[in-house]
Formats: structure tokens, sequence, C-alpha cells
């Protein structure tokens, strides 16, 4: 066994499947939400956001896409109860605000999304970050327990493509990259 590794009953490490998998590329999206207020009289409820590279297509009809959510973190604890999120898809120009929505211990969403250029869904009030390559809507239809995560499959209600000519920000061997590195 290398490096002290603890072996699942079917033999694959976790440190193996992760250095396995790290060499699959992904796409890097914003999943947001907005926190609807606890009343009618009370503050106003907050954004949420946090970095995916667990995100895909599923279904053209109806068009189904699906993100993966680790089990009990704030956005999976979100999404069960406000069934209305958005995902933005991050061009290679936005790697700054995947690294702060991935961070642990990071500062508020609210402080993050006061420092990061976006708009509110008309149909979500989730954030849209502005000049990513496509901004999509959702409604979750499903949610899975897969293991340590959540399949959230949301059901996409707008499809938006507000970037320019940038290419994706890709999640490759542990770091953000860009087509052609």
């Amino acid at each position: 066994m290398r490096g002290g590794a603890v072996p699942h009953a079917v033999g694959v490490s976790n440190d193996e499947f992760r250095a396995a998998l790290a060499r699959l590329a992904a796409g890097v999206v914003l999943v947001t939400a907005h926190e609807p207020p606890l009343s009618q009289d009370g503050p106003p409820g907050e954004d949420a956001g946090m970095t995916a590279t667990a995100f895909m297509s599923v279904s053209l009809d109806p068009p189904l896409v699906l993100v993966s959510l680790r089990n009990g973190s704030r956005m999976d604890d979100l999404l069960l109860e406000q069934p209305l999120w958005a995902a933005s898809l991050l061009t290679e120009n936005q790697r700054q605000i995947a690294g702060r929505f991935s961070m642990k211990g990071r500062i508020s969403d609210r402080l993050l999304f006061a420092d990061t250029a976006h708009r509110r869904g008309e149909l979500s009030g989730a954030p849209l970050i502005e000049g990513a390559l496509a901004t999509l809507e959702c409604r979750t239809e499903q949610r899975v327990v897969a293991g340590d995560h959540t399949l959230v499959i949301g059901r996409v209600l707008t499809a938006e493509l507000p970037g320019g000519e940038s290419g994706p920000l890709l999640y490759f061997k542990g770091r953000y990259r860009q087509l052609g590195q």
C-alpha cells in the first residue's frame, strides 16, 4: 500500500481514487441561491455561493443539469429548503471568483458577493455572475444521496450567454487551468 493510504473494502484507497479522478478535466461553475427571509418582518435573506466542478448536463428534453453537493454543506442544506438556484459557468478570467468561493473558512458570502459583479436572476432570485460563459436558473427536480454527496438534479428554467469570447475555466490535477495549458 502506498503512503499509508487506507483501502476501501473493494481495494481502492481515498488517495488512489482522488489521484485518478484528478486527471479528469472539469469545467468550473459557481452555484448560487438566495436564502429567503425567515419572516416578512425580519431581515432579508442572504445569498450563498459555492464553486463546483461536479456539474453536468443530464437531459435535453426536459432540460436538466446535475450538481454534486457535499452532504451537510451550507449549499446542500439551503437547496433542501430552497428549490430555486442558479449556475454561472465561469470563464478563464474568473479564476479568482472560483478560488474565493471554494476557500474553507472564507469570509461571509455577503462580503464575497459585494466584491463580485453580478445581477439577480429574475426567476430564482439567485446571483448570476456577470461575464460568465453562460448562466442557468434552475428548479430542483430530484435529490439523490450518493455516498458523502447529494446529487441535485435541476430543471433549467432560463439559459443565457452573457460571456464574450473567453474560454472556459477548467480544473485539472488540483489546479485551475485554461484550455491549452
